[in-house]
């Protein structure tokens, strides 16, 4: 295959290669080379024509992935039917029980160690999670009564510190029940504004994506030893 004859359609085949390489294997015991291999005669001259490092790869991976989140959390933010509250839960809801975030979870490696990897996770979530999603929804609630803040961008800063940092274990390698509590306190903490924002069936499967993604980076054994 000519490298550059059909570009989209390389681009796309190293990224459905990695992704299933990180899952089988995880980021850090799948190589460059074991991405070749798989990629049924391209070059790693091929590979670079694409993607400068395989910490790129992962990125787009991640970016594939978050794709259909991004598309489900713009659908709720739309829906005219929905006070902000409801907007917010939804979105939770939504996120924490789609697929493919268990996919996302199980191939990322813990990002504490991989310090460029979680500047890029924070850039994501500061500079399009929380004001493309998470801040028009609050001030809507704000707004609607349903939602009890005066303050509604502080508000969804610190819900995403809390969800996708604190509770996050590619960034927090932790138990069952460690998670499970972070989550409970969470919830505490949010009552006073008069948000629910992840209930029991969220937590459970919070807990399998913690799984997935132990199993991945090896977390697990570092945090049992």
């Amino acid at each position: 295959m000519a490298r550059n004859k059909y570009p989209e359609e390389t681009h796309q085949l190293i990224l459905d290669v990695s992704t299933k390489l990180f899952f089988e294997k995880g980021y850090d015991q799948t190589s460059l080379q074991d991405i070749i291999d798989r990629l049924g005669g391209l070059t790693k001259g091929a590979i670079y024509h694409h993607f400068r490092s395989k910490e790129e790869i992962l990125i787009a991976v991640v970016e594939r992935l978050s794709e259909e989140n991004n598309r489900e959390m713009a659908e709720v933010r739309d829906d005219p039917s929905l006070t902000g509250k409801e907007k917010l839960e939804k979105m939770f809801s939504r996120s924490l029980t789609n697929p493919k975030q268990k996919e996302m979870f199980a191939v990322t490696p813990n990002l504490l160690e991989n310090p460029k990897l979680l500047v890029y996770y924070l850039k994501m979530i500061a500079y399009t999670v929380v004001p493309d999603y998470i801040v028009p929804v609050i001030r809507q609630g704000a707004a609607d009564g349903s939602i009890n803040t005066p303050y509604p961008e502080e508000l969804a800063d610190a819900i995403m510190l809390l969800t996708d940092v604190w509770v996050n274990p590619i960034i927090y390698p932790m138990t069952d029940s460690q998670m499970t509590n972070r989550i409970l306190l969470v919830n505490e903490l949010l009552k006073p504004m008069g948000i629910e924002l992840i209930k029991q069936d969220m937590i459970d499967f919070m807990n399998e994506c913690r799984r997935a993604q132990a199993g991945n980076s090896g977390s697990e054994q570092k945090k049992n030893s």
